[in-house]
């Protein structure tokens, strides 16, 4: 857990560190570029945040449910979120079919908890349980806030490289004599990616900490393990629409043909380093080592 937190911190720490050197390179030195980029990026992303319980749901096509409604999928929910003692969240059903769930809001007191129907057709109860177990981690981590964080800085980067590219077109910024059109080009190029790639990491690495937290609200990493594995193989079969901005938030990446990058012969590539989760292997293997971890300390 420790290893994960300082590894996220790490990341939105490089991040901020990286919008001050585009801002310097880019924006001649001067605060403009900086301030412009930042406020660009948290109107954007910061509405989102705000509002992101209702767009996701609008999202997913997700109803809000009630106990009459799905007593035991809400009696699952009522009963993880009372044994984490945390307030009840929303409860919402997607009619996708894929199997596949997700967390959002804002903070503890105003989070939505969404399963699909496929999801509640598809698995066991033990694995619904831990499933949603693992998304009310990521409300009591706010990693909703997280996620909005690291987008709100990669957003800002992106937006001084866009100005930096067309005032460069246009003559405008530093003065030819100082300007190196190399560096420009290079940073106003690599620095998104960069930026891009933070991102990434800080979402997967908050997927690791909401699996291990759902496996120490469950006494046990089988189920969630056990989840993660059904989870791959029947989404691989189903395929589910989501914009791309939505995906992360599901427990499993519904656009990916194989998540994390990792062909079958094995070993990561390239996409592995773009993908918003780990790979369900390695999710499995930090499961199954901790359940080890469990029996040798009991």
């Amino acid at each position: 857990m420790f290893k994960n937190t300082l590894k996220t911190t790490a990341l939105l720490g490089g991040l901020g560190g990286l919008i001050v050197v585009v801002a310097g390179v880019l924006g001649g030195g001067s605060s403009t570029a900086l301030l412009i980029g930042l406020l660009f990026a948290l109107v954007m992303v910061g509405g989102s945040y705000w509002f992101s319980d209702r767009l996701a749901l609008k999202a997913a096509r997700a109803r809000v449910v009630t106990e009459s409604d799905a007593a035991e999928f809400y009696g699952i929910v009522r009963s993880l979120a009372q044994r984490a003692d945390m307030p009840m969240p929303t409860v919402a059903i997607s009619p996708e079919s894929q199997p596949n769930a997700f967390a959002t809001g804002r903070n503890p007191n105003h989070a939505v908890v969404c399963a699909t129907q496929g999801l509640l057709q598809s698995l066991p109860r033990d694995e619904v349980e831990a499933v949603m177990a693992h998304e009310l981690m990521h409300v009591r981590h706010r990693d909703i806030l997280i996620g909005s964080v690291a987008a709100a800085i990669a957003t800002a980067i992106s937006f001084i490289a866009n100005i930096a590219m067309w005032a460069s077109l246009f003559g405008g910024g530093r003065s030819d004599e100082d300007r190196n059109p190399i560096a420009l080009l290079a940073v106003a190029l690599l620095a998104p990616i960069a930026a891009s790639l933070m991102q990434m990491a800080v979402s997967r690495s908050r997927e690791f900490e909401a699996d291990r937290g759902a496996a120490e609200l469950l006494g046990s990493g089988r189920s969630m393990a056990n989840a993660l594995r059904r989870i791959e193989s029947l989404a691989m079969r189903t395929p589910m629409e989501v914009a791309p901005a939505q995906a992360y938030a599901y427990i499993h990446n519904p656009l990916a043909e194989f998540e994390g990058g990792r062909r079958r012969g094995g070993g990561p590539n390239l996409a592995r380093l773009f993908s918003t989760h780990p790979p369900t292997a390695d999710r499995i293997e930090a499961l199954e080592r901790y359940d080890q971890k469990r029996l040798i300390g009991a």
